[in-house]
């Protein structure tokens, strides 16, 4: 199972944080043990195993900045890519990736939001060479037949494969991602 690459990586959790926050919390209470002069077998065995807990949750951390720092790379280069895209084709349009609400061998049902006209709607997107996740910021060749000035919106939007220039994650990982239809049209 892949994971979704539009989600930012957790560098904090609550439990890592009290989990280091109560390490650290016994290590000063081992230095201050040390300085009163306790039994040199439990300073031994208590010393041991803060530095064990000490390590881990060092390692934990640095993995977790290490993948988020790789993360932030990842998406900046794909926003320089979907910025190129967008200056090197004539007309494009941004939507962003509400939902996926049904994977088929040759695409995907999807509820998207037209950026520019704040439109929410249901689409068909043709199965393309990169899975497009929900909050997948999405750059496109927009279909003169299907959308246009002056007429409505269809009731279902067509993604051709080949309309796909780009997509990135979005701008603002925090924004809240709508992940059903019903929640879309709200």
């Amino acid at each position: 199972m892949s994971t979704n690459p539009v989600l930012r990586p957790k560098l904090a959790t609550p439990a890592l944080v009290v989990t280091s926050a109560v390490t650290l919390i016994a290590m000063a209470f081992l230095l201050v043990a040390v300085a009163r002069g306790a039994s040199l077998e439990i300073l031994i065995v208590v010393g041991f195993a803060l530095l064990l807990a000490a390590g881990t949750l060092g390692s934990i951390w640095l993995a977790r900045v290490v993948r988020r720092r790789k993360w932030m790379m990842a998406a900046e280069q794909k926003w320089h890519y979907f910025d190129d895209a967008r200056s090197s084709h004539r007309t494009t349009t941004e939507i962003t990736v509400l939902s996926v609400d049904a994977l088929e061998p040759t695409g995907s049902w999807i509820t998207v939001n037209w950026n520019r006209f704040d439109h929410i709607q249901r689409a068909w997107i043709e199965a393309s060479p990169e899975p497009i996740w929900p909050g997948s910021v999405v750059l496109l060749t927009p279909d003169p037949a299907q959308v246009s000035p002056g007429r409505p919106w269809p009731q279902t939007y067509y993604i051709r494969a080949s309309d796909l220039l780009a997509w990135a994650p979005p701008k603002r990982p925090n924004s809240r991602l709508r992940t059903s239809p019903e929640a879309a049209h709200q």
